[in-house]
């Protein structure tokens, strides 16, 4: 589907259990790392991408029906991701980059819109993350392999900064962090390396996106525009943060 590839980048990083893994597993399809694949059916059938085109939204049906546990795969199959900031940009703004759309095969098939898998056929698992730490990977094949709901954290970035005794970043220096709406799962990777979270594993449970903004406004000197910006960079189609996202901005 519509995506970077990076999600099954992660899976092959799973490196040290992947053999143990294969023990166990049987990977019938995975193009980038096998020459022979098996078209189904499957018993549980990881999905990276969004869809973007009605060839994909075809392909999605077809591996909805041979698929026993579908998983949508990263952050462009939960949520659409950063390619969904496209559903925002006109295509006057478009044609400013791509003078001749007529030599882009995609376009010519494209919905012009990012849509998440959801929105077309029963999801049984988002697997967020730009891409999923390959920790959460190996939960969902092992909760796979037991018959069980696999354990993905729901609760703020903010509870695995505090646990790792980080300086907050949003408060104490007033930089645009957006920790407090986004789901654990990183391990705070990036507010440990003294940068802020730009959400990347979508919305927690109980994100109260306005109050958010509003901080990030008053607090920290973003503009309007540059807010709904940062609430579209991942995750703006969602409901959780839609309202900021929404938010209208001129070119």
């Amino acid at each position: 589907m519509t995506g970077c590839a990076g999600c099954q980048m992660e899976f092959l990083r799973l490196e040290d259990e992947l053999l143990d893994l294969l023990k166990n597993v049987e990977i019938s399809y995975f193009v980038m790392a096998k020459r022979v694949n098996l078209e189904g059916p499957y018993d549980a059938a990881f999905i990276e991408g969004s869809i973007s085109t009605p060839r994909e939204l075809n392909e999605l049906r077809e591996l909805r029906e041979k698929s026993k546990i579908l998983i949508a795969f990263g952050d462009c199959a939960c949520t659409g991701c950063i390619p969904s900031i496209l559903n925002w940009v006109p295509p006057a703004v478009s044609a400013k980059v791509y003078e001749d759309f007529s030599a882009i095969h995609s376009k010519k098939e494209s919905f012009q819109r990012i849509i998440p898998l959801k929105e077309f056929v029963k999801v049984d698992i988002e697997l967020r993350g730009c891409p999923p730490h390959k920790n959460l990977i190996l939960e969902v094949v092992k909760s796979a392999l037991i018959q069980r709901k696999p354990f993905l954290r729901i609760h703020p970035v903010c509870i695995e900064c505090k646990l790792k005794e980080n300086v907050c970043l949003l408060t104490f220096e007033g930089r645009p962090c957006m920790g407090p709406v986004t789901a654990a799962g990183c391990g705070a990777l990036c507010p440990s390396l003294n940068r802020i979270c730009e959400g990347c594993y979508g919305p927690m449970s109980d994100a109260n996106a306005k109050s958010l903004a509003e901080t990030f406004l008053n607090k920290c000197g973003l503009s309007k525009d540059d807010i709904a910006r940062k609430f579209r960079k991942y995750s703006g189609l969602t409901s959780a943060l839609f309202e900021e996202a929404n938010k209208s901005y001129e070119y």
